[in-house]
């Protein structure tokens, strides 16, 4: 299970942008600077003043092919309980596994409401989503594919497994970071330590960007400067 991120952590990672913190990760050195982030397919499509962070509760759903039986698929209730195994704060990751995404959406002004009293703080789907302006009354953030009229057949085939948004492996617990730059995994044991190493890297950047707007500059002091990184 996932650790909880204590209050202090929690509110410096939302006070940073995913692109501060990327950098972070990549000066940290924990993994490769092509992984751990969204394709530019995810977009952000409510309005939103902090970033949304949070723990992965993840799920699959399927839109596209309607049932043997009946005119609609039996609501799964019982994903529900899962949803309280994980840490607050919580975000909903939603993979669309149908061949083509997006026929249907499962995030709505319902489940944005079920999930808010759930715990959860924001939604993530490679699929597509609607009812956006009483989301975003709510405060409740959502980052999709794109929007959709109709629900469809939408309905859940799995969840509590890893699943895959946009490019982006997502586990269960997995520490989420999104703005309007795309979705950002955050290495759990660094959390800690990318506030300090944002404020780092921001120091040097503004050094860079005063001196190239300086009336002294030149281009030996500008790659004075970079070398010096």
């Amino acid at each position: 299970m996932a650790a909880p991120l204590s209050p202090e952590v929690l509110q410096a990672l939302q006070a940073l942008d995913t692109c501060s913190v990327s950098n972070a990760i990549e000066v940290l050195g924990e993994r490769l600077r092509n992984e751990g982030f969204t394709s530019p397919t995810i977009r952000r499509i409510t309005a939103g003043k902090t970033s949304l962070v949070g723990h992965a509760v993840t799920a699959r759903i399927q839109c596209s092919q309607p049932p043997m039986i009946g005119g609609t698929f039996p609501d799964r209730t019982d994903w529900w309980n899962y949803v309280l195994t994980i840490p607050e704060p919580r975000i909903a990751v939603i993979e669309d596994a149908d061949k083509k995404p997006g026929t249907g959406t499962f995030l709505g002004e319902i489940h944005a409401n079920i999930l808010m009293a759930l715990g959860r703080v924001g939604g993530i789907t490679n699929g597509v989503v609607r009812d956006i302006p009483a989301i975003e009354e709510m405060g409740f953030q959502l980052f999709a594919g794109g929007l959709a009229v109709s629900h469809a057949y939408a309905h859940i085939v799995d969840f509590g497994q890893p699943v895959a948004i946009a490019g982006l492996p997502i586990s269960p617990g997995d520490l989420l970071q999104a703005d309007m730059h795309g979705v950002l995994c955050i290495p759990k044991a660094l959390a800690a330590d990318i506030p300090e190493a944002v404020a780092k890297i921001r120091a040097h950047e503004r050094r860079l960007i005063d001196l190239c707007r300086s009336p002294e500059f030149s281009l030996e002091k500008l790659r004075h400067a970079v070398e010096s990184w």
